[in-house]
């Protein structure tokens, strides 16, 4: 197993950024969610093994520090894109779980470059669909999934972590205007889906997928909102067969 490195980047000079990094080979870019850094270890610990993967902690987790300017999907989705400029990513697979897809979707949208050359979606959020709801973390409308076949569903994020990803997210949960802006990326985009995910359910990544114009959609039974948690075997085997 490639051994990791954690070091601080500063994309911009006033955001110091918490990033783990890796391997050798054609570079990842892996985006965690609301479920904090550990939820990708899966992609980094297998990926690490044949690209240079690069792992950013989204300032206000794991003990990073977040200054009160630094809110808003938008500016995640620039300092990432700086961050593939500064270390010289291009071209490069952007993977992103949950509101860390949302924020992959965003930098494509913004990447004029074509700097990403696939683009991988798991269980994102991002996009305001009709008949679909995105509950605030913590709050009853909020449930946990229980995957089919494997433990009970964990609680939510601690209030601490809620209140960060609110930071960026709002308590909106969407952007109203992703899905009309996805149809000008032309990148070659996979969204995997967890059936019983109760979070963003099939329906709402079917459409989210169809928005894209060079798409892919799979699903994966018995699977929650984290299928690199509860399936990680069957999330790198889609995974790996779109990069194939």
């Amino acid at each position: 197993m490639t051994s990791l490195t954690e070091k601080i980047l500063q994309p911009q000079p006033d955001l110091p950024l918490t990033v783990r990094t890796g391997g050798a080979g054609k570079p990842m870019l892996i985006l965690h969610g609301g479920s904090g850094p550990d939820s990708i270890d899966p992609l980094i610990e297998h990926y690490a093994d044949t690209h240079l993967v690069v792992a950013p902690t989204v300032p206000g987790f794991a003990g990073t520090a977040r200054p009160d300017w630094f809110t808003g999907i938008d500016n995640l989705a620039i300092t990432y894109l700086n961050l593939i400029e500064s270390e010289k990513l291009d071209p490069v697979i952007v993977i992103g779980s949950s509101f860390g897809g949302w924020v992959a979707a965003e930098m494509a949208v913004r990447d004029r470059a074509r700097t990403i050359q696939q683009l991988v979606l798991l269980d994102a959020i991002g996009p305001e669909i009709a008949g679909h709801t995105v509950a605030v973390p913590g709050t009853p409308a909020h449930r946990p999934d229980a995957p089919t076949g494997h433990e009970p569903p964990r609680q939510g994020p601690p209030p601490g972590q809620v209140a960060t990803m609110l930071a960026y997210t709002t308590s909106a949960m969407a952007d109203p205007q992703l899905l009309r802006r996805l149809r000008h990326v032309p990148t070659p985009t996979l969204l995997v889906w967890g059936e019983d995910d109760h979070i963003v359910p099939p329906t709402f990544g079917q459409v989210y997928a169809d928005a894209f114009p060079n798409s892919r959609f799979e699903t994966i039974p018995g699977a929650g909102h984290i299928t690199t948690r509860t399936h990680p075997k069957e999330t790198l085997t889609h995974i790996d067969a779109f990069l194939a």
